[in-house]
């Protein structure tokens, strides 16, 4: 895959978040805002009903939400938060709006009880006058007009088909995966209840680029709408990505966080993506095998078949089979969605307005305490934010939570009253190389727990400069910095035993790794820790094997023995001039033995 240009960084979002929780969380720390007008809520306002996913009461209602613009990180905009739309309280008569005095303000219908009276809006504009309906507005996006009741109550299956642009393939791979999909209905069923979460604000900014609706549904196809899921080729996230395109479309993958599951940043990549490559091909087919295949492999594939006079469209290029299907997969999926009576099916009701806000926050956070403020199922706050790796949330990296609409607001409510810590937890930059028990007795927590937290295999070193996540305690107990937030990586090396390491070679009858390490008087547990391989190991005459043996043993490993060499060369010199002196001696003897006796 050629590999993508770069976009621009986007470090304003930051600051835009950080500026609206200011703007949000003044009134929580007691400042005084200014008057604000709050119009009364419509009497009798149904409650909208959306598809439950895991762990969401199927009655809360969802929350207005966009996506931010593209090349910006996702980020809150500076408005307020609207007030819960479950159960208001009697509305005035009158639809005129009530201002609330600035100093000692009263209760009032978008006050939770027991809480101090709220300046937030309320989620509907004023009653128009002639109809008396109220008007959805969106706190990401305040700016745009507001959102008619009776468009928000829309089912939003239909406003994809009215998307549909993408021209359909001859062939049939589309009918064998219709087919497919058609006898798996519960699969399809758990695809689109988890799409429930999703699909409004992916559809928001297709729309917003002017692309076909049918690429909304590609989440279908790469991840079945898993945020989580991770591909055999480490490919991750909703859309897929491998991490060097994520980090060429400026997705952080670090130690706290994965961009390439965050809910807006990937959705904003992979459209950035998309666009490029129907711009660089011309046919949505062909952008989309790219966006499989990698623009490279396409563009040689196409190469080869203008070189052979063959035709250059998606059906007529040589391909992998995955390739081959992905097309046809999305366009079965779009049958689907079209008519589900036709496969037997019925769609989960998804109703036309965001699921979630964004709720800025400028303090770390612990996710657990997130979702008891929220009165969320954890499981719900990390399906939100499927991008966070530990169980903390840095402000200096991601200065917002996804939350729905009720929830977010009870969110904003209670923290506010929250005595208590933020986080427990914080990071840790270690100074040098050291073993995870050593770091563990330093920073006073169980090795266990930390290997276990901060996914530290068995027999790896803590290379110096690496990030370890820590509790909180004495000089540890600041929000991390930005850039930690930002960089932080866990290095690691293998621990390395004492004595000299020697690579040797198995021999015929040593089939076994505790034959050879018995040859060498080791153990076969630590010689298959060396190896990386378990102690029962079956050995090929010949394969290499790593040992360290103590500085007594060298050389035994090869066989040869060069302490034996060293011994008898000074016995051969030794013998050599003792026979040298022999011969000397014997004129001597002779002449002795040769002369007359006295």
């Amino acid at each position: 895959m050629s590999p993508p240009s770069r976009p621009l960084r986007r470090p304003a979002a930051r600051t835009a978040g950080l500026l609206l929780l200011t703007a949000l969380l003044g009134a929580c720390a007691g400042l005084q805002p200014p008057p604000a007008t709050v119009p009364p809520p419509q009497a009798g306002l149904p409650t909208p009903a959306r598809a439950a996913g895991p762990g969401r009461d199927p009655s809360a209602p969802p929350a207005p939400a966009a996506l931010p613009q593209a090349g910006a990180r996702p980020a809150a905009q500076a408005v307020p938060l609207p007030a819960p739309r479950s159960a208001p309280s009697p509305a005035p008569q009158a639809a005129a709006a009530t201002t609330l005095p600035q100093a000692e303000p009263a209760a009032g219908p978008f006050t939770a009880p027991g809480a101090e009276a709220s300046t937030l809006p309320p989620p509907y504009a004023p009653a128009d006058k002639g109809t008396g309906a109220g008007l959805l507005i969106d706190p990401l996006q305040p700016d745009r007009p507001p959102q008619a009741e009776a468009t928000a109550r829309q089912d939003l299956w239909e406003r994809v088909r009215r998307g549909f642009r993408l021209e359909g393939l001859d062939g049939p791979e589309v009918e064998h995966q219709r087919r497919w999909y058609g006898s798996r209905p519960e699969y399809v069923q758990r695809m689109t209840s988890r799409a429930s979460r999703y699909l409004f604000h992916i559809v928001d900014e297709v729309e917003r680029r002017g692309l076909p609706s049918e690429l909304a549904l590609l989440p279908f196809i790469e991840s079945a709408f898993n945020p989580q899921a991770m591909s055999s080729a480490k490919a991750s996230g909703m859309w897929q990505f491998i991490p060097s395109t994520g980090r060429h479309f400026d997705l952080t993958q670090n130690l706290f966080r994965d961009d390439r599951r965050d809910v807006l940043a990937s959705t904003q990549a992979a459209l950035d993506y998309l666009q490029k490559l129907h711009a660089m091909f011309g046919d949505w087919h062909l952008a989309l095998a790219a966006y499989n295949w990698g623009e490279g492999s396409v563009q040689r594939a196409i190469k080869r078949n203008q070189r052979a006079g063959l035709p250059t469209g998606y059906a007529h290029l040589r391909m992998p089979a995955e390739t081959r299907h992905y097309v046809p997969k999305l366009l079965a999926v779009k049958a689907i969605i079209s008519a589900p009576q036709d496969f037997g099916m019925t769609l989960p009701p998804i109703e036309n307005h965001p699921y979630f806000l964004a709720v800025p926050i400028q303090r770390d956070i612990d996710t657990a305490l997130v979702a008891e403020l929220a009165e969320l199922p954890l499981a719900e706050v990390q399906a939100l934010n499927p991008s966070m790796n530990k169980p903390v949330i840095l402000a200096a990296g991601t200065p917002q939570v996804l939350l729905p609409w009720d929830n977010a607001q009870r969110f904003i409510q209670r923290l506010d009253r929250h005595k208590g810590s933020l986080a427990s937890w914080t990071a840790w930059v270690v100074p040098r190389t050291m073993g995870p028990g050593e770091a563990a007795e330093r920073v006073g927590m169980p090795e266990a727990e930390l290997r276990s937290l901060n996914r530290i295999p068995p027999r790896m070193m803590v290379k110096a400069g690496s990030t370890l996540l820590v509790p909180r305690a004495g000089k540890r107990d600041q929000d991390v910095a930005e850039h930690v937030a930002e960089h932080a990586q866990l290095a690691l090396a293998p621990i390395r035993p004492p004595g000299r390491r020697v690579v040797t070679k198995a021999r015929a009858k040593e089939r076994t790794l505790a034959a050879l390490a018995a040859r060498h008087g080791l153990s076969a547990e630590a010689v298959a820790g060396w190896n990386g391989w378990s102690a029962d190991t079956r050995l090929r005459p010949g394969q290499k094997v790593v040992l360290y043996l103590p500085a007594k043993a060298k050389g035994l490993a090869s066989g040869k023995r060069p302490i034996a060499k060293a011994r008898k060369a000074p016995k051969v010199k030794a013998a050599q001039a003792a026979g040298k002196v022999r011969k000397a001696a014997r004129p001597e003897a002779k002449r002795k033995l040769a002369a007359p006796a006295r």
